[in-house]
């Protein structure tokens, strides 16, 4: 379970958060919760998200539990820094569609004293470091990874297998298109495809 960090009252830290998983594992979610927390408190949030995730909506940032949260979508990390005003609190929506830049900019803000919440995809439909994920996992403070539950198995998911034989790294989708899937039905699933 994560427990939020104290606020230091004497001299505002920063710091970054990243939540992580599969798809259908609550990332979202966990971001809406954690930043709907700080509106409670009274905190400045932002919240931002690639413009080419449009899913379920244009601008707001949407769980698969229709839960959502106002949001302003940019087409690179670097607009980030320009649009987030005196925020205390930035949110960042499916990260792993974001530049390697987006480290950057985390670790700007976070030296300014920002508490940056990052959620987004750890692993791609390969099974692989997706995006600038891994580095951001890396100099985070608190990295939260959630999890799925398999859809062949019941196990715990910690993979997002792609349905199709499309090759596209990006490729927006549901669950027409994509299944979480614990490792060893998603090698399985990998292997009747070859």
């Amino acid at each position: 379970m994560f427990i939020e960090p104290r606020a230091h009252t004497d001299k505002r830290k920063g710091w970054i958060e990243v939540v992580c998983g599969s798809m259908f594992s609550g990332k979202t979610e966990e971001l809406i919760r954690r930043l709907n927390r700080a509106k409670i408190a009274n905190q400045k949030v932002e919240i931002f998200k690639p413009s080419v995730d449009i899913r379920y909506d244009e601008t707001d940032v949407v769980s698969h539990n229709q839960n959502s949260i106002h949001s302003t979508p940019v087409t690179s990390s670097l607009n980030i820094l320009l649009m987030c005003g005196d925020a205390n609190v930035i949110g960042i929506d499916e990260a792993q569609f974001f530049d390697n830049e987006l480290v950057f900019v985390c670790e700007k803000l976070a030296e300014q004293g920002v508490r940056v919440i990052v959620a987004g995809l750890d692993m791609d439909y390969l099974g692989k470091p997706f995006g600038p994920m891994p580095a951001l996992m890396a100099i985070a403070e608190y990295v939260t990874k959630v999890h799925a539950i398999c859809m062949v198995c019941n196990d715990i998911a910690t993979h997002t297998y792609r349905k199709s034989n499309d090759n596209n790294l990006v490729m927006l989708g549901e669950l027409d298109s994509y299944e979480a899937r614990c490792r060893f039905c998603f090698n399985d699933g990998m292997k009747s495809k070859k």
